[in-house]
């Protein structure tokens, strides 16, 4: 999952980066609004943290904007601000989530992960695929009630593949949310690790789409190609 972080404060956004990072999250930053609108716009994000008081452009009329342009990326407003009736023109602004300074990072974890696992349509925390379960709010995967070894980016390729679970998925589509923007994103690569993935958890569960890309399934569904 890949995620925009918009703090105007370096050392703040630093550390949530970092914790985000750790927490197995691709993660840009920036510091100034014009800077968000733009990427906001051009890039593809899971989840936007958004700092109010940013330069340039403040945070309320970047999200105003993105949602004028139909950009449902869910958000996550940080502000030092906590009256009620400046949340509530967050809240108007399109802000799916509110978060006061000062905050304990793991409820910026925590907040994201739940943001991302409604925005696809998942109502509980745990998410099931045949034999295979995500706890999201851990960042845990079992597979057959065992836990189940991956290294970043295949629990990156994995999460967004379960979240999105019965859909087909492009290469170019993963590409775009399990690296940050200043990685090479070599489809190639993409193929690697899902074969990868496929020896820790069997073929049967990702299918290949020929021609357009992956699909997670229980099993049922058949591939074209391996």
């Amino acid at each position: 999952m890949r995620v925009l972080v918009a703090e105007d404060e370096p050392n703040l956004a630093a550390r949530i980066a970092a914790r985000l990072t750790t927490a197995g999250f691709a993660v840009d930053v920036t510091h100034d609004g014009r800077q968000a609108h733009f990427l906001g716009d051009t890039e593809t994000y899971d989840a936007v943290v958004l700092d109010l008081g940013l330069p340039q452009q403040d945070g309320l009329s970047v999200l105003e904007q993105w949602r004028a342009s139909g950009h449902k990326v869910p958000v996550l407003v940080l502000t030092a601000r906590s009256r009620w009736h400046e949340k509530l023109a967050g809240f108007n602004a399109g802000a799916d989530d509110y978060l006061v300074k000062p905050f304990e990072m793991e409820e910026v974890v925590v907040r994201l992960r739940a943001l991302i696992r409604r925005s696809t349509g998942h109502a509980t925390s745990t998410l099931q695929c045949g034999p295979l379960r995500l706890d999201v709010n851990a960042a845990l995967f079992e597979f057959n009630q065992e836990p189940l070894e991956l290294t970043a980016q295949e629990h990156r390729i994995l999460s967004y593949l379960m979240h999105h679970q019965g859909k087909v998925v492009s290469r170019t589509e993963l590409a775009e949310h399990v690296y940050d923007r200043d990685s090479e994103r070599d489809s190639n690569v993409i193929d690697v690790l899902i074969s990868r993935i496929r020896r820790k958890v069997g073929a049967s569960l990702i299918a290949t789409v020929r021609g357009r890309g992956f699909m997670l399934s229980d099993g049922s569904a058949s591939s074209d190609s391996y």
